[in-house]
């Protein structure tokens, strides 16, 4: 494996887990304010956080390409 490799997985599995726990918190904080609990509450909380993290990846991955090509 090449050094920058190495620097560029790295990177992807931090981002992975930054977006992640934004969706995750996201989720929580939204189906909290709702008052949804039980399975239904489980259900759309998963939804939304899987959109959230996925929004914050494109973001991140679109920012982290201008930011190169800028160099």
């Amino acid at each position: 494996m090449r050094p920058f490799q190495r620097g560029s997985i790295l990177g992807r599995l931090l981002g992975i887990l930054v977006c992640g726990g934004v969706g995750g918190i996201a989720a929580w904080s939204i189906v909290t304010l709702m008052g949804w609990e039980g399975t239904i509450g489980a259900i759309v909380a998963t939804i939304i956080g899987m959109v959230v993290a996925m929004a914050a990846w494109a973001a991140l991955t679109s920012l982290t390409r201008m930011l190169s090509r800028a160099r």
